[in-house]
């Protein structure tokens, strides 16, 4: 990279990760220069954005045109460097897909991407040159970590997890447990859906399969830990037993400022180290009686093909059925199970293999959710 300006293309720009990565190109004056930006639908907030930033062409992923404008914007590997992917869902697949395949970075904060499609993605990531450099806490800390030490070094990783909202709350309260309180987060500023997961633990379920394509290890060797201060982002555990973890304030932008100045360690305002934040790290097993979700991941990771596609499918719909007061919380992880278990088999060869699993996936959960169990 050097000190050369590189050209970026943020999606999802008016988002939480969108407008903390536009904060942080500004106040840390990054090398890049703002050349694409898209929004599914807010048309106001994404042109008042472009004109702030001087940013152009944008596009509005809601308008088939535009999607498909955006998609072959992607394809022209001269038209930019970097994509910064903070599409949520599913939906940010296609354009992971279309920057790796035109041989650019992908700073990618959308983990979807590699949980339904992580096979096809990372080969044609090798394919083509392309760099997949995680924006994820979790996933940047480990890589991090790993430098460049090959997968065969590593004994375990341990990926670290607030515990989410409800942490505290017994299974019987989780029971009757509000969409209000699932979105409570006591560390994290993040968008409505991951912060569901993250009171369900289904984020965790994600971030395992997203780990094992990343860093080339079976998902056996992922455990996931309640960390309640999330100053440790993960550790990695290493053959010879050392341990590296990476640490700092729950912070998205310290991963994005990372993914968008790698390989180079650039200047930022923000700061790391605190006396009172960093006094008390607590480590604790977690209790898969409340978060079954995590051993979905497990599961779906140890399955392959398109079972990744199909859990997260399904949770798409049930947090979506549970914000609209539609489903119980602790019924989020009882439909993607169900989904998973009947869907999972499906393959994940191509594309459109994926697409077709995940769309069975969602009309499955829709249909569960309508008829809930008596």
């Amino acid at each position: 990279m050097g000190t050369s300006t590189r050209r970026l293309v943020l999606l999802g720009a008016t988002g939480t990760v969108g407008l903390q990565t536009l904060n942080i190109i500004a106040e840390a004056d990054l090398p890049l220069q703002l050349v694409g930006l898209s929004a599914h639908s807010n048309s106001e907030s994404l042109s008042r954005l472009a004109h702030s930033h001087a940013a152009a062409p944008t596009f509005l992923t809601s308008q088939e045109s535009q999607n498909d404008s955006l998609l072959a914007f992607l394809s022209d590997s001269n038209a930019y460097d970097i994509c910064l992917n903070a599409v949520v869902g599913a939906a940010g697949l296609p354009f992971s897909h279309a920057v790796l395949e035109a041989g650019c970075d992908l700073a990618l904060a959308n983990k979807e991407s590699l949980v339904c499609a992580g096979e096809l993605l990372t080969q044609l990531a090798k394919k083509s040159g392309a760099r997949i450099l995680p924006v994820d806490s979790e996933h940047s800390a480990i890589a991090q970590c790993l430098q460049t030490a090959p997968s065969s070094t590593i004994r375990k990783l341990y990926l670290t997890a607030s515990g989410g909202a409800l942490r505290d709350f017994s299974l019987i309260e989780m029971e009757s447990a509000t969409p209000d309180q699932a979105l409570a987060h006591p560390n994290w500023e993040m968008g409505t859906r991951i912060t569901v997961d993250s009171a369900t633990m289904m984020n965790k379920a994600l971030e395992i399969i997203e780990a094992q394509h990343l860093f080339g290890v079976a998902a056996s060797s992922i455990e996931v830990l309640v960390h309640r201060q999330s100053v440790v982002h993960s550790m990695v555990e290493f053959v010879d037993g050392s341990v590296l973890s990476q640490m700092g304030p729950p912070d998205m932008r310290f991963p994005i400022h990372w993914a968008l100045s790698h390989p180079n360690r650039c200047a930022s305002p923000l700061h790391g180290f605190d006396l009172d934040l960093y006094s008390k790290l607590e480590f604790e097993k977690p209790d898969l009686s409340r978060f079954p979700a995590i051993q979905l991941g497990q599961k779906a990771a140890h399955m392959g093909g398109a079972a990744g596609a199909v859990l997260n499918a399904a949770d798409e719909v049930a947090v979506e059925a549970f914000i609209q007061g539609n489903l119980p919380f602790l019924e989020i992880a009882s439909v993607t199970q169900t989904v998973l278990d009947q869907l999972g088999t499906k393959p994940a060869h191509t594309l459109k293999q994926i697409f077709e699993a995940d769309q069975q996936a969602r009309q499955l959960a829709r249909e569960l959710i309508r008829t809930p169990a008596t």
